[in-house]
């Protein structure tokens, strides 16, 4: 996807040398239809229609509640928003500057993947450890009690989450978690790896909060869905703040495997850390 966006739906670099309406508009209308395809083709399909039932969903209980903690009193509506009036627009902003940024020289590229495919395939092997190590230490940030009660309880009311959970966050929360691709703004790396690295941050989550482990068409696994190990920590909450990509929760013993053992824990600590 990142190979083809890059080849056909990049403007011309002379034009982006300056910032205009015509190029910006067109990424962020560009980024705005690739949310509803991938989260509203998945909501659809899982949770509309239902067209793959309940097999393979982590939590058979119904998905989507509705109440004041809300936007619009209804946690659909309420995760479309944030996804999309917040979450797009924010991923819209930081392709926009790392691209007007390499067109006047300012950002540092690698022109052509040709020249440098050593330090291409580099990018693409360390990716996932630099994403999973970006979001673990913010992801703990966020929990911090100060953000967590303003900024990141708003992705956190989706106790039971669906494909619009995942980029359902509060504005600053959604400066943050894409901040990892201002790595790309200081050490040259390719544009295709630019946007590899903004979908699987922006796009990804459609599939990680899913609530499927696999999404199947008739009898026929086509992809691997929700991430049972952050499925976790939405209903744990105090666990699993990183992914599997880095081993960040086994390290800081924060890791939850599904396990009783591993539920009795996580409580036992949360009991103490507010026991006065």
């Amino acid at each position: 996807m990142a190979f083809l966006v890059f080849q056909y739906l990049v403007p011309d670099e002379g034009v982006m040398r300056t910032l205009s309406i015509g190029w910006v508009g067109f990424i962020f209308l560009r980024n705005y239809v690739f949310m509803l395809i991938i989260a509203g083709g998945l909501h659809l399909y899982l949770f509309t229609y239902r067209l793959q039932g309940r097999r393979l969903k982590y939590d058979p209980r119904e998905q989507f509640d509705k109440g004041g903690k809300y936007s619009f009193r209804n946690q659909v509506w309420d995760n479309v928003f944030w996804s999309l009036a917040s979450g797009t627009t924010m991923w819209s902003i930081y392709e926009v500057l790392y691209f007007w940024g390499a067109a006047n020289g300012v950002i540092p590229t690698l022109s052509l993947i040709s020249d440098h495919p050593i330090l291409f395939v580099a990018w693409l092997l360390a990716l996932p450890i630099l994403t999973s190590s970006h979001f673990y230490f913010i992801h703990r940030l966020l929990h911090w009690p100060v953000l967590y009660r303003r900024v990141h309880s708003v992705h956190h009311r989706n106790i039971q989450v669906g494909p619009w959970s995942g980029m359902s966050m509060h504005p600053v929360e959604h400066i943050f978690y894409i901040s990892s691709v201002l790595l790309h703004f200081i050490i040259a790396s390719h544009p295709v790896i630019l946007l590899l690295h903004l979908y699987s941050r922006c796009l990804g989550p459609a599939f990680s909060h899913a609530g499927f482990e696999k999404l199947q068409v008739g009898d026929t696994t086509v992809v691997d869905a929700a991430d049972f190990h952050h499925q976790l920590h939405h209903r744990y909450f105090e666990c699993n703040y990183g992914t599997l990509d880095a081993p960040w929760d086994q390290w800081f013993n924060t890791d939850h495997d599904g396990s009783d053992e591993a539920t009795n824990r996580i409580r036992k600590r949360r009991l103490n850390k507010h026991r006065p």
